[in-house]
C-alpha cells in the first residue's frame, strides 16, 4: 500500500488511492467543489507545504548549493511538533492505505515534494517503486 507521489491536476493513475494536495495554495480558478473532479486533490493538507516565504525561496533557486539551503530551511520547518505528528500519519497509513501525495511542479527534483519524500521515508512511509 505504497505512497504514490503526483502532479496535482493530472490524470490519476491505478492504484492512486486519496490525492493529498500538500501545496500552500489551492489552484487558481477552480471552484473547491471541482478539486477533486478535475484531478487536483481529494484533500488540502497545506501544514506540510513549506511557508509563503520560502516557497519563493524554493522558486528562485538556480544552484545546487540554494537547492541545499532550501531543503535544510524546508527540513527545519518539518521539524516542528505539529507537522512532525502530520507526517507520522502520513508514514503510518502508508502501511495499510494507498494514498498520494503531489504538487504543481513539472520538475519534482526540484520542488518541496522531493525533500517531503524523503522525510517521509526517514519516517518510515513506503513509496511504490520509482517514487
Amino acid at each position: 500500500m505504497p505512497v504514490q507521489v503526483v502532479r496535482l491536476g493530472t490524470p490519476r493513475r491505478k492504484g492512486e488511492g486519496i490525492r493529498i494536495g500538500t501545496v500552500r495554495r489551492p489552484p487558481r480558478g477552480v471552484r473547491k467543489s471541482d478539486y477533486a473532479a478535475q484531478n487536483w486533490y481529494d484533500v488540502w493538507l497545506p501544514d506540510v507545504a513549506p511557508t509563503p516565504e520560502l516557497m519563493k525561496q524554493g522558486q528562485a533557486v538556480e544552484t545546487e548549493a540554494q537547492w541545499a539551503a532550501f531543503a535544510k530551511k524546508y527540513r527545519r520547518e518539518l521539524a516542528a511538533p505539529d507537522k512532525t505528528r502530520a507526517l507520522q500519519l502520513l508514514a503510518a497509513f502508508s502501511a495499510s492505505s494507498d494514498f498520494s501525495i503531489g504538487c504543481y511542479c513539472e520538475d519534482r527534483n526540484r520542488c518541496h515534494i522531493a525533500v517531503l519524500s524523503e522525510v517521509l521515508a526517514e519516517l518510515g512511509a513506503v513509496f511504490r517503486d520509482g517514487e
